[in-house]
């Protein structure tokens, strides 16, 4: 009997991803592993290098002499500060949201508490008055941006909106793994995880008595697009494994 391992995500990125035999040597004694998502042979890990600790300098306060003059009357003009609820607050702007990712959402205008919010599996978020709207693969400031637009544009004057990341969703999406293997059933894929066939199988349970491991079927797709399913064979007890479509 045939192993087989379906890779199912709800990101696109995992459709986009092109098939690429692996073609690097593998090390003596061994056979060189497939990555489930990249269909690349992962690298060599390296050791770290060691950490430079950093220098401290030693700081004296300087003493700031305090006015007690009048201010003058063209002060009233100067730019004021923001609302105290802002102090400190920077936007995001390097992180993108995805699916899963826990934010809170404040309209200072309403003098309303955060308002937690998930971004849901479609990539979109509820927002008060505007309903859905799309939310992955935005910064926190581009979706505060966005948002702030589409108030204004009917609700507010002018609208200050404050979206912040409370929890990051540390799964990038599942695989799926059945035949002979000792556990079949979801196996869970962390961001940044190289996951391959080799450590998918060893997660679950290892082959089983009756398992073919010359013919170990790897179908890699996005959910709901049959069109860019991409069905595969791999030999588990070669050096190289070979790969046949």
């Amino acid at each position: 009997m045939r192993t087989v391992i379906s890779v199912i995500s709800a990101l696109a990125i995992v459709a986009s991803v092109a098939l690429r035999s692996a073609s690097a040597a593998a090390p003596a004694g061994g056979f060189t592993d497939f990555g489930v998502l990249t269909g690349e042979t992962p690298p060599a890990s390296t050791p770290n290098p060691p950490k430079a600790e950093p220098a401290t300098v030693p700081q004296t306060a300087a003493a700031t002499p305090i006015s007690t003059a009048p201010p003058s009357a063209g002060s009233t003009n100067a730019p004021t500060t923001g609302p105290a609820s802002l102090s400190g607050y920077v936007p995001d702007d390097k992180y993108k949201l995805r699916v899963g990712d826990k934010i809170s959402l404040q309209i200072l205008e309403d003098r309303d508490a955060p308002k937690g919010l998930v971004i849901a599996d479609s990539g979109e978020m509820d927002a008060p008055y505007v309903g859905r709207v799309a939310a992955t693969d935005k910064t926190c400031k581009q979706l505060a941006d966005e948002l702030k637009t589409q108030l204004e544009k009917e609700y507010y004057y002018r609208a200050t909106v404050v979206i912040s990341l409370d929890v990051a969703n540390k799964l990038l999406g599942r695989i799926y793994v059945w035949g002979q293997v000792r556990t079949q059933g979801p196996i869970d894929l962390n961001v940044n995880e190289n996951l391959t066939v080799g450590k998918a199988i060893l997660r679950a349970g290892g082959f089983g008595d009756f398992a073919n491991k010359k013919r170990v079927q790897v179908i890699r797709g996005a959910t709901g697009q049959p069109a860019g399913k991409q069905t595969f064979l791999l030999n588990m007890i070669e050096k190289e494994p070979s790969i046949s479509r």
